[in-house]
């Protein structure tokens, strides 16, 4: 990966839509060698996915909370992540080392939806208990670094309160 597939990544982070002409332009490329450029990433695996960014209490998710799963064995198998990825609750997991196994990003519409995730992770064979955080409001969330000097890009901004 050379300065130009990071710029591109930094400019495909701040807009994944922008046409290939535009996204070249930007990059000092022609649209083809941009576009071929970006296929090289997709297909070597940098660019997993193009997606958006939905604000989570516009679609009634607007409870988010970080939960330390703690177990009496290793978490880290097959059955444990197909036991979390059928919880659709559940948008990120984490094997984690400290004082908990997991650490799992849980979105739910109500606190009392919570409650209720919290005791499908605690039926996950293995865990013992959990601990949750529950997140009051974001400050920001920042993309990676794909430059790697030191200058990510600017955070995105908090979703409005609803």
């Amino acid at each position: 990966m050379d300065d130009v597939d990071r710029m591109l990544l930094t400019e495909l982070q701040h807009d994944a839509t922008q046409a290939y002409a535009a996204l070249g332009k930007a990059v000092g490329l022609s649209a083809g060698a941009a576009h071929e450029r970006v296929r090289k990433l997709r297909e070597q695996g940098v660019i997993r996915r193009t997606t958006v960014d939905v604000d989570p209490a516009a679609v009634g998710r607007g409870v988010m909370a970080f939960v330390l799963v703690e177990a009496k064995s290793w978490m880290g198998d097959s059955p444990t992540k197909a036991a979390l990825e059928a919880l659709p609750e559940v948008v990120e997991a984490h094997i984690i080392a400290g004082p908990a196994s997991l650490l799992v990003k849980v979105r739910t519409p109500t606190t009392e939806e919570l409650q209720a995730s919290l005791r499908r992770l605690y039926a996950i064979e293995g865990v013992t208990g959990t601990q949750t955080i529950v997140v009051l409001e974001s400050f920001f969330e920042r993309s990676v670094d794909v430059k790697g000097d030191g200058s990510p890009m600017p955070p995105s901004p908090p979703a409005p309160s609803r």
